[in-house]
């Protein structure tokens, strides 16, 4: 049987102020705005999607930046940590280059006995690290921030704290296609294909408070399928699971289904493509705000009503 989950498509979280949002990815992280578009369901709202220079699923974190709402809390039932994969030499660079910026850290630490990592968090309170490793082949942003050596190459792994993790471990291996490729101390590291960017970790978390949605909170978690054959036969197999997937939706970028996993967290699969060249130039995405068909007519109003931001990236070189 083909594979029919790749692994990681995107994460998409919740933020505050739109510029500080682009600033702090964009500008200190260094990772391209491939895509400047309005939320589906709230269009008065912003849709980043951050990524690599062509936006391969895999790299793509995402944001709905609703303003001045309540903060969330980290917790079970919920992605707390989204990570993104750059070079083992980068390790005294990024240091430097966080410390710079005033992003406080934690401590540099490793996880399965050979993988450093630095935990911070975005100006929202979003669980972020930096992975360092030799094993990513993925090019970075030849002409972002970021001097292309030291440049992030995409994700390197999510973190998904449950009460046990038996249950949604019996979801990803029986009907996503992953498999369990490490465990230690409460980790259970899977995976659909054993590369950076597509690890899924969950940590055994009982005895911690449940999370709550809100700013600095991951909203979902999408899984890469190939196309919307492979996403259909997903979906049979989500459904098989009394799982209530939804109707495949059009997100003009690639299609989706949703459903929650046994401990809570939104799980999505999206297709690989068209992708995000489909409304913009490669050399130009994220430049113009790209609306979908049905709120085109609405244009003007919109722009009124989304908060102005630009980039300044020169000034985070």
């Amino acid at each position: 049987m083909s594979q029919l989950i790749t692994g990681i498509h995107h994460v998409t979280a919740i933020a505050g102020d739109a510029q500080k949002n682009v600033d702090f990815y964009a500008g200190i992280l260094g990772v391209r705005l491939v895509k400047k578009t309005v939320n589906f369901d709230a269009p008065d709202v912003y849709h980043f999607y951050y990524g690599d220079e062509a936006g391969h699923p895999g790299s793509i974190l995402t944001f709905f930046p609703y303003g001045d709402i309540t903060g969330g809390r980290h917790g079970k039932g919920m992605l707390n940590t989204t990570t993104f994969s750059v070079p083992l030499s980068s390790f005294s660079y990024w240091q430097e280059r966080l410390k710079r910026f005033g992003i406080a850290t934690k401590e540099p630490q490793e996880r399965f006995d050979n993988e450093l990592f630095i935990y911070f968090e975005d100006p929202d309170g979003l669980g972020l690290e930096l992975v360092f490793n030799d094993r990513d082949e993925r090019p970075g942003f030849t002409y972002g921030p970021i001097p292309l050596e030291h440049a992030i190459r995409g994700f390197h792994n999510v973190e998904i704290w449950e009460e046990g993790y038996e249950r949604t471990a019996g979801l990803l291996t029986e009907q996503l296609d992953h498999q369990l490729i490490a465990e230690k101390s409460g980790r259970f590291r899977f995976a659909a294909t054993d590369k950076p960017g597509n690890y899924i970790d969950i940590l055994c978390t009982p005895d911690s408070l449940k999370g709550l949605s809100g700013n600095g909170t991951v909203h979902h978690i999408a899984f890469a399928t190939p196309d919307a054959a492979s996403q259909l036969e997903v979906r049979q197999r989500i459904s098989k699971r009394m799982l209530n997937p939804t109707p495949v939706l059009d997100r003009n970028y690639f299609t989706s289904i949703y459903f929650r996993e046994p401990g809570g967290v939104l799980f999505e699969v999206a297709t690989a493509g068209p992708g995000f060249a489909v409304d913009e130039e490669m050399a130009h995405l994220g430049e113009g705000l790209k609306l979908p068909e049905q709120f085109e007519p609405h244009r003007e109003a919109l722009i009124k009503a989304l908060p102005p931001i630009t980039l300044h990236l020169d000034q985070y070189k």
